[in-house]
């Protein structure tokens, strides 16, 4: 970055946590100089703040690119984030790792890439990769590459597993940080978890659990995303842990992310009545500090990556500089992102109606089948008992009692589609299908009856990737033709067309969840209790076995 500007506002130095008028001198994308200016001829309206970063962000679900998702996020004042690339990589590999890194350079924006730790995730589902800890080992060598990402396989990092153990011995050898996954992990377990190196985890549910984690030495990042949220929960710890913690979306849909970022994090915290200071240490600082990442903390020799508030109270953000660059201002992303290219695994047929049937194989009147229950807000969920509804001698939706239908058709090859049930989705007619689907992103779907199902599924598959809805007649996608999990057209557009279909499948399917196709694509990941369903079938997610 070349050339010389400043600018002045009410500067917030959170590590001294003072606030003066000052102006921030930027020469070559770096602050040369900050002189404090005297109150008496200087009343300023604005503040001067160092950039957010989202401490633990899969960018793939946003649905856009690196370089989409940076000209929204940056109107939020977000510089910089934690990425895990580890939903493409179980979709394309290595290569869906380097298409990220390549498609985040070509724009003003701070990516920060993890080695993917878990791919595939588990061995009871198809995935359309793996990484050994060779792979990892590369991955981490590069300078790009700044940690070790989410270690999810916390029983194997329990029971010591090899290769497990490879990739985080790769990690501490070459100084990156391990992050963890590990919910609902306390006392001992917890304890040798963190004993074995990993740093942090984003996915404690309770206050308990995070406080027992943080008690022995673990960071805790709270997690605020479309379908996960545990910032009620957690945030009041950041009262006596201001160091130890930090602010993550985990996984946010294009349509919150036009509205919001980190910042409204902070104004959430801030009305809690947690000191601005704490506050903005963990979004501001404790990221850069704990992953050593290249990004300005507003002093004088930092890369120029800061931004300018309104007022500590909203943080409305009036511009965003990153690299001195300035790439928001009022509300206006001023990120040009070139065309992106598509890169993607998808090889399975269209499907027919008999697939989706689930025939019944006793006479027995008392028979019941297993339910998961979605839980909005959280991607835990609950095992369930329901005596079934049987029609024609099948199995089918119960609309009336709230058990539908949900499959998971797997969309590397040709197989038999998994078919369980579920409760909460609400659904009163037609289907939603999605190749968003945790970890591997198969094809998701849940729906009121087999012929809506079989055409939502269909429509994604026709596209080789995206999310559906479908009701009588009505059909509505948006496609996803970058690994079937990103779109790589304009992000605002995305935005628009996802709120598009979110709208029919609340409307008109009459879903109640606050972000149905998000808590959709968790029905899936096997590594979270306590009853999914992978394209093999229905899994325990306690005992790590098929139901």
């Amino acid at each position: 970055m070349s050339g010389s500007f400043s600018v002045t506002g009410n500067l917030v130095n959170i590590q001294q946590q003072t606030i003066y008028p000052a102006e921030v001198v930027v020469q070559d994308g770096k602050i040369v100089h900050i002189k404090e200016l005297q109150t008496t001829n200087h009343k300023l309206q604005t503040f001067l703040l160092p950039g957010f970063v989202d401490a633990h962000i899969h960018i793939e679900s946003s649905m856009l690119v690196p370089s989409e998702f940076a000209k929204l996020a940056v109107v939020h004042g977000t510089v910089a984030t934690v990425s895990d690339p580890h939903e493409i990589a179980n979709v394309c590999g290595m290569a869906g790792v380097e298409f990220m890194i390549e498609n985040g350079r070509t724009v003003p924006f701070k990516f920060n890439f993890g080695a993917p730790s878990c791919v595939p995730a588990t061995v009871f589902e198809t995935a359309g990769a793996a990484l050994n800890s060779n792979d990892v080992e590369k991955l981490l060598k590069r300078d790009e590459i700044k940690y070790l990402s989410e270690m999810m396989n916390f029983p194997g990092v329990l029971n010591e597993d090899e290769e497990v153990m490879k990739k985080i011995a790769a990690a501490h050898r070459l100084l990156k940080p391990v992050d963890g996954h590990a919910p609902g992990l306390r006392g001992e377990e917890a304890k040798n978890y963190i004993a074995a190196g990993i740093t942090t985890d984003h996915e404690c549910f309770t206050r308990e659990e995070a406080l027992d984690k943080l008690q022995n030495g673990m960071k805790i990042i709270i997690r605020e995303g479309s379908a996960a949220k545990n910032f009620e929960a957690l945030i009041d710890l950041l009262h006596d842990y201001p160091n130890q913690m930090m602010f993550c979306s985990d996984d946010k849909h294009p349509d919150s992310l036009v509205l919001g970022h980190i910042n409204q994090l902070c104004a959430r915290a801030v009305a809690k009545g947690i000191n601005v200071y704490k506050v903005l240490r963990a979004a501001c600082v404790n990221p850069v500090l704990h992953y050593k990442l290249d990004v300005g903390l507003l002093r004088e020799g930092d890369p120029a990556d800061f931004i300018v508030v309104k007022d500590l109270k909203q943080f409305g953000v009036v511009k965003t500089f990153i690299n001195g660059e300035l790439v928001a201002e009022d509300g206006k992303s001023l990120v040009r992102s070139p065309e992106s290219g598509v890169i993607n695994n998808f090889s399975c047929n269209k499907k027919k109606l008999e697939d989706f049937e689930v025939k019944l194989t006793t006479d027995d009147s008392r028979l019941t089948i297993p339910v998961i229950e979605a839980l909005d807000g959280q991607l835990i969920t609950n095992k369930l008992s329901f005596e079934p509804k049987i029609s024609n001698g099948k199995i089918v939706s119960n609309v009336e009692r709230d058990i539908l239908k949900i499959v998971v058709v797997n969309r590397y090859n040709n197989a038999p589609v998994a078919k369980a049930f579920i409760k909460n989705f609400r659904l009163k007619k037609g289907a939603i299908a999605s190749s968003v689907a945790h970890d591997s992103h198969n094809i998701v779907a849940v729906g009121a009856d087999d012929e809506s199902i079989c055409g939502a599924v269909n429509l994604v598959i026709d596209k080789l990737g995206g999310v559906s809805a479908v009701a009588n007649k009505k059909e509505m996608l948006l496609a996803l033709p970058v690994a079937g999990l990103m779109s790589n057209e304009d992000g605002y557009k995305v935005a628009e067309a996802y709120t598009a279909v979110d709208k029919m499948v609340k409307e008109e399917l009459g879903s109640s969840l606050s972000a149905p196709f998000m808590t959709l694509s968790f029905m899936a990941l096997l590594v979270i209790p306590h009853l999914k369903l992978s394209d093999k079938g229905l899994f325990d997610g306690d005992q790590f076995i098929f139901v």
